[in-house]
């Protein structure tokens, strides 16, 4: 059977898993511009806490604006890396089934990975 479009017309849209990939490029581009500033002011945070104890780290968790930085920084690491690996295990893992099995593990460590950090967030800011 002939067709009439260039090769370009048959796989455009298509993305890496055949499935069109542009909202996917989107989300990871759009957690990687959130991780700027947000890896700017943990870093800056971090080197002016060089030295402190656990004291006034709890004190500077729970101080104005940082419980929520720290969980929007929380969320765009781990959103931004398990998007990261998706896409690698996309690219690479051939088999089906390990391929599936890998996405599902991926997901499910950055969910429980990010609740986790959070849940300590919330504990150092509140106290326990």
């Amino acid at each position: 059977m002939m067709e009439f479009r260039s090769s370009l017309g048959r796989v455009r849209g298509l993305g890496n898993s055949k499935e069109g990939g542009i909202g996917h490029w989107w989300a990871e581009r759009l957690a990687a511009v959130a991780l700027v500033p947000l890896t700017l002011w943990f870093v800056y945070s971090a080197v002016l806490m060089t030295g402190a104890d656990a004291a006034q780290f709890k004190a500077w968790v729970g101080a104005y604006g940082n419980p929520v930085l720290l969980i929007l920084f929380t969320i765009a690491v781990y959103h931004h890396g398990q998007m990261a690996l998706t896409v690698i295990i996309e690219d690479y893992v051939h088999h089906e089934a390990a391929n599936l099995i890998a996405l599902v593990l991926v997901k499910l460590g950055a969910f429980f990975c990010a609740t986790y950090t959070i849940f300590c967030i919330v504990r150092l800011t509140f106290g326990g």
